[in-house]
């Protein structure tokens, strides 16, 4: 089994993502990017909070909501962030093919949440529940919209890197490439717990 950690300075062992510094300079400017990624989250939280309430003559969060879906998408999600830091937790032992099965399990389990979610959608307008028939719901579909466009453009990228990891191996570029996937998956999960929380569990509590 081949140890994905490596020596540098000294005796200190680095994770294989940090072994030359423009990886782990790139690896921060992510984590910059996360950190405006998580404004324009906090932008639309803060504009669903002020029109969740204007319904006009359409259906409010109780016609809409189906507490077995949604809680079904967030078992999901949540699952897949374990699968996700498996996946990682292989690539930090060296273990290439566990590493990228964990990875093909993240991905089918991302689109089965994508799935849903286009079921959902689908659901609502069938109902008249459409972009234009409210302020709610335009808060709430630009929202849950936003978070569900990035989990497909996750799904795109991590199945874009598992290729590059067939082709080239585990390399240093190839696993900055997937740490930093791993980094953005964990943060549309926690962002869909406050979506959860705040959209869903307080929609039909309302």
């Amino acid at each position: 089994m081949a140890d994905s950690f490596v020596k540098s300075q000294g005796s200190q062992s680095v994770p294989l993502e940090y072994t030359h510094e423009e990886d782990a300079l790139r690896i921060f400017g992510f984590w910059i990017f996360l950190a405006t990624d998580l404004l324009l989250f906090a932008s639309l939280f803060a504009t669903y909070s002020v029109l969740y309430r204007h319904v006009g003559h359409g259906p409010g969060p109780l016609q809409i909501f189906d507490i077995t879906g949604f809680s079904a998408e967030t078992f999901i999600l949540l699952t897949s962030s374990f699968t996700c830091g498996l996946a990682t937790y292989s690539m930090h032992r060296g273990q290439k093919a566990a590493m990228m099965a964990w990875m093909i399990v993240t991905i089918l389990l991302g689109v089965s949440f994508i799935s849903l979610e286009l079921s959902e959608f689908a659901s609502d307008i069938a109902r008249g529940a459409t972009l234009q028939t409210s302020a709610f719901l335009s808060a709430f579909f630009t929202l849950v919209g936003t978070h569900g466009a990035h989990v497909s453009f996750g799904i795109v990228w991590m199945t874009l890197i598992l290729i590059q990891l067939a082709i080239h191996g585990l390399t240093p570029t190839t696993a900055r490439k997937a740490f930093i996937v791993s980094l953005y998956w964990h943060f549309l999960d926690v962002v869909w717990i406050f979506i959860f929380t705040i959209v869903y569990l307080l929609g039909v509590m309302s």
